[in-house]
């Protein structure tokens, strides 16, 4: 690993230890001050492993259960980022003040800002409408193990805007995702399930491909920002790029939502939703919560450990998913599926393994401070 890899990896490990005591002041018991913060651990991670599923069901049962704007679907994603103002009120509370000469000096200009924020909300909004029609058109069991390639396509992006080498562990895990979504594209047996036509499925599948690789290239270009735009690595600024994001990115939806003319059919959307009225605007606003919800685990996991261990606990909840939509929607879990649910779990453990060995690496070979050089990794 190059020098450059060190100074990014180190600074990342340098910003989580300068958050965790940021936000928790030094304490006469130190086994306190781990006991809350194992407490705040497992807080995270059940926000990551239970409201990801929920907001990716709830999503489902919006159309299942008659609704069929893929615009109202693609805006659960991001209309809900008033709860992360929220969440980096409270947060921002907790820590201490800091000087405010060093922060005016390694802030970005204005229109810097404006530009990470336009191009990243542009690029979400893109990855929350192609989720929104693959979701439409797939089982929601065979959708969630093919935007499992997500993490395929953020090493591929990271090693052109973030100079990853590919390892035997990396290339291993590109390979496995690959081949576990490949094995679902010629499942017919799912697409027996969703009654939609086979160009139906089709489309559907390479919306979801292309959800998987919108947000993969979010991730790496976020990385990047954080690299070469962003100085300052507080949980602060990682709040407002993923609020500001998704304000842009909710706008972008809903002026796609009035130009289509979609929202007409709205109202009567409501009156003949199968579950009733009071249930069709609980199940839209609990679906936006719950991913803000995760957002909070997500970000709160970087934070208070590594994202290693954020991949980790993604890789986890990896087949909550497809189990839980075959006891709610009966989807049938073939063969075929159940090995790509192995594979990708496989792939995923491949990939975090590998940041593992790095991580270890690190530390075995570094043992003097490293000035922060501004990465961040996500």
């Amino acid at each position: 690993m190059d020098r450059s890899q060190e100074l990014y990896a180190n600074g990342d490990q340098n910003l989580e230890a300068n958050l965790i005591d940021a936000i928790e002041p030094s304490s006469s018991v130190p086994q306190t001050k781990n006991y809350k913060r194992w407490i705040r651990l497992s807080i995270y991670v059940f926000f990551v492993l239970f409201f990801q599923p929920l907001a990716t069901i709830l999503g489902r049962l919006y159309y299942e259960s008659g609704g069929e704007s893929t615009y109202v679907v693609t805006l659960l994603p991001l209309i809900g980022f008033p709860v992360l103002i929220l969440f980096n009120f409270f947060s921002q509370l907790r820590q201490q003040p800091k000087s405010t000469d060093t922060n005016v000096n390694h802030s970005p200009s204005f229109t810097t800002l404006a530009s990470v924020y336009m191009c990243t909300g542009l690029i979400l909004s893109a990855y929350a409408y192609l989720y929104a029609i693959g979701l439409l058109y797939l089982p929601v069991s065979t959708f969630s193990l093919i935007l499992a390639s997500q993490l395929a396509f953020t090493a591929f992006f990271s090693y052109f805007l973030n100079s990853q080498k590919f390892t035997p562990f990396i290339v291993n895990s590109l390979f496995l995702l690959t081949v576990s979504s490949a094995l679902l594209v010629v499942d017919t047996e799912s697409q027996d399930t969703t009654n939609v036509s086979r160009l139906q499925y089709v489309i559907g599948f390479v919306c979801t491909i292309g959800a998987s690789a919108g947000i993969g290239l979010l991730l790496s270009l976020i990385q990047l920002l954080f690299r070469k735009v962003f100085k300052e690595h507080t949980s602060s600024v990682v709040m407002d790029l993923t609020i500001y994001q998704s304000l842009v990115a909710s706008c972008v939806v809903l002026i796609g939502l009035f130009a289509s003319g979609e929202w007409r059919t709205l109202p009567s959307e409501m009156r003949n939703y199968k579950l009733g009225q009071v249930s069709y605007v609980v199940t839209l606003v609990s679906a936006a919560i719950s991913w803000q919800v995760y957002t909070v685990g997500l970000v709160g996991l970087i934070f208070e450990s590594s994202s290693v261990f954020s991949n980790s606990i993604t890789a986890v909840g990896l087949p909550i998913v497809p189990v839980i939509a075959v006891i709610v929607f009966h989807d049938k879990m073939e063969a075929s599926k159940i090995f790509s649910i192995v594979l990708a779990i496989w792939g995923f453990l491949s990939f975090v393994y590998q940041h593992y060995l790095d991580e270890k690496k690190l530390k075995n070979c570094n043992t003097d401070p490293v000035e922060d050089d501004g990465t961040q990794t996500w």
